[in-house]
């Protein structure tokens, strides 16, 4: 089979809100196991007491229940503002998936269920959310609200970019970038959800345009989106097969074993020089292999949302 993704309509979720609620509850049914123990339950109406703050609304309650410190939060407090960047180039189709489930992705599908279920938490914490897409054009934006109405738009939107393809190869993502930090101006916590598979951008251009989005104090995470299994580790049997680059039409010709160990090297490094740009501009860089589940997305939300709140 031929490693090719097919530039038309494919399938997409029956219920996007559904399947976000299920992650998000797994998540949090998970929780009881790990350092969020006890915050479970009650985080949409909490936050955890920093060291200083006045000892008024701590609530000692669930201080006895799980032997920490979590302040009570008000509807008159500020809320976190969040703003999702989804790149829907044409790279981020791959692989080919008849019909999207939790146990079935491509990276589209994996990146617009992650996003959905931030949206599910931030909606119980609520916070406003904000949408852009780009593909080969900036194909949407929304900016940070945190109605019923604008949760339901933005989950269409969503459901729309796994069901439908870019029609060009090029993607210029550096230009989008920065035209969606020129629309957000109130400081918020940005995600990006990118495979990096962006030739029509060099380098240099696509983390000028990363640093741009911290522009106003933003907090800018970037989930480096990818199939490890695929694109990391080349795990084909060694039959010849036909590699297609889905953003530049080019291919080759190959038996996967003449070629993995010096494909595993390049890519490493690649991930590499990624990962230390991304430090170089302060910007916090997580790997999201689209076949290892979505607790490190909703984890790395929490730990941001306490450092931004």
């Amino acid at each position: 089979m031929d490693l090719q993704l097919e530039l038309s309509k494919t399938g997409g979720f029956k219920n996007l809100e559904l399947l976000a609620k299920q992650v998000v509850e797994g998540f949090i049914a998970g929780m009881h196991k790990s350092p969020f123990h006890g915050f479970s339950a009650e985080f949409a109406e909490h936050k955890i007491y920093n060291q200083g703050e006045s000892t008024k609304h701590i609530d000692w309650k669930l201080f006895a229940k799980t032997d920490r410190l979590y302040t009570k939060r008000y509807d008159e407090e500020t809320n976190l503002r969040c703003h999702l960047i989804l790149d829907n180039s044409a790279s981020m189709h791959y692989p080919k998936v008849s019909k999207m489930s939790i146990n079935s992705l491509n990276k589209i599908g994996f990146s617009a269920l992650a996003c959905a279920s931030l949206m599910n938490i931030l909606k119980k914490q609520r916070d406003t959310v904000g949408l852009s897409i780009y593909s080969d054009t900036y194909d949407y934006y929304a900016p940070e609200k945190g109605s019923e109405r604008h949760h339901q738009m933005l989950l269409k939107q969503l459901s729309d970019s796994v069901s439908l393809t870019s029609v060009s190869n090029e993607t210029n993502t550096y230009t989008y970038l920065h035209q969606i930090a020129e629309k957000i101006h109130r400081r918020s916590l940005i995600f990006l959800f990118t495979d990096m598979f962006q030739t029509a951008t060099s380098e240099e251009k696509l983390f000028e345009a990363l640093r741009h989005l911290k522009y106003n104090k933003h907090e800018v995470v970037m989930f480096h989106v990818f199939d490890k299994n695929r694109e990391k580790e080349l795990a084909y049997d060694n039959k010849p097969r036909k590699f297609v680059d889905v953003e530049t039409g080019e291919f080759l010709n190959v038996y996967p074993d003449n070629i993995k160990d010096n494909y595993k090297k390049a890519v490493k490094e690649y991930f590499k020089t990624i990962k230390l740009k991304c430090g170089q501009y302060r910007i916090k860089y997580v790997e999201a292999d689209i076949n290892a589940g979505f607790n490190s997305i909703l984890t790395t939300y929490m730990i941001e949302r306490q450092k931004f709140v």
